[in-house]
């Protein structure tokens, strides 16, 4: 069995001459110099602070495939995965940059229209919005046919009911996508993925 330690000591990947392997230098230096000093806190407190998300997204670490036009960096998913691998060979896999780089933000820029990805992409590269999704729940865990959330249309908004757990970022994210049925009868076509900014809920 692999020690660890000998983990960081293997050759590095081809791309790792290129602009990729300058960003892994960059988000491991991040996150050695603004995370890792301060982890223990953060896990005690089961969240990283705001003011570390604002900083990793001024120094380019969210959103790195995004494109230019909407805050990004215009990367590529070799470019998230950089940093994920990074922010796993300094051992700080609690932040979430992860979900919020490749899960959330790609939610937005496929699916979203233009006034929405004009409106949530730049925000979640800076770090203003941390995002999260709401999809396991304590009796269906994540399969999805099982989601017993509900949507039920109100005027021009959607009133939902329902419980989630294991929601990454979730202490702290006010842009969550909550996974939900609005059509029980319909099955997964029934099944509908509804963004939540809780700054603005009332």
């Amino acid at each position: 069995m692999t020690n660890p330690a000998e983990i960081l000591n293997l050759p590095k990947p081809a791309w790792a001459a290129d602009e990729v392997g300058m960003l892994y230098d960059m988000a491991h230096r991040f996150m050695s110099e603004e995370i890792a000093p301060r982890y223990d806190e953060f896990e005690k407190n089961e969240m990283v602070d705001r003011e570390s998300w604002l900083k990793a997204g001024s120094a380019g670490l969210l959103c790195a495939s995004m494109p230019e036009e909407y805050g990004g960096s215009g990367g590529t998913f070799a470019h998230e995965s950089a940093i994920i691998e990074a922010i796993g060979h300094v051992g700080v896999d609690g932040f979430g940059i992860g979900l919020h780089n490749s899960i959330v933000a790609p939610y937005i820029l496929h699916y979203g229209s233009e006034e929405q990805k004009k409106k949530w992409l730049p925000k979640l590269a800076t770090g203003e919005l941390i995002g999260a999704i709401a999809m396991t729940e304590p009796g269906a865990g994540s399969d999805l046919q099982g989601v017993k959330t509900r949507a039920e249309k109100d005027g021009n908004q959607y009133k939902i009911n329902g419980s989630k757990t294991f929601i990454t970022n979730g202490q702290l994210a006010n842009f969550i996508i909550i996974v939900t049925k609005t059509d029980p009868e319909k099955g997964a076509k029934g099944t509908s993925l509804i963004v939540v900014e809780t700054d603005e809920v009332e």
